[in-house]
């Protein structure tokens, strides 16, 4: 039986500055290049449409989960949209079909989405963002590592995964 494909699911802002949307991008790249299934929230902005068109541009699949329920304000370069009309509780959707989840600058729905990764113990890594060491312990008993940059990010991932037995 062919083993699974791995997922990392990569959340963020949809407003970002110029740095973060490069890193993102990058990150889409190298998850790729990686062999990885790219899993975000499918809107056409932000980190979400960086991530998903740098996975498109290095050849690998690409899925959003969207917010709501119109297929057609996915991001174009999403190989597979599952709209949900669920709302931010798709944040849920997008952390648990995640192996593991890598974080990068963004705001509220961001920072659900860590504490929900934390809550239920996916192993994340935070890209260049630090939403606080309080928020981080409090949120629950996952593991968590920091990365400066998206090849650092990808590094860390390829530990969770090997402690996972996902290699």
């Amino acid at each position: 039986m062919t083993p699974r494909r791995t997922v990392v699911g990569v959340m963020g802002g949809t407003v970002v500055d110029a740095r973060t949307r490069e890193q993102a991008y990058r990150l889409g790249r190298l998850v790729a290049e990686s062999g990885w299934v790219l899993l975000n929230g499918g809107r056409p902005q932000g980190v979400m449409e960086a991530s998903a068109r740098g996975a498109r541009d290095a050849g690998g699949l690409t899925v959003g989960i969207l917010y709501d329920d119109d297929r057609e304000a996915a991001c174009e370069a999403l190989d597979i949209v599952i709209p949900t009309g669920l709302g931010a509780a798709r944040n849920i959707v997008n952390v648990l079909a995640s192996d593991v989840v890598v974080a990068c600058r963004g705001s509220g729905g961001t920072l659900s989405e860590i504490a929900l990764a934390l809550r239920f113990a996916r192993p994340l890594v935070l890209l260049d963002f630090d939403p606080g060491e309080a928020f981080l312990n409090a949120a629950g008993d996952g593991r968590w590592v920091r990365a400066a940059t998206p090849e650092e990010a990808v590094a860390q991932v390829k530990v969770f995964l090997t402690e996972l037995g996902r290699t």
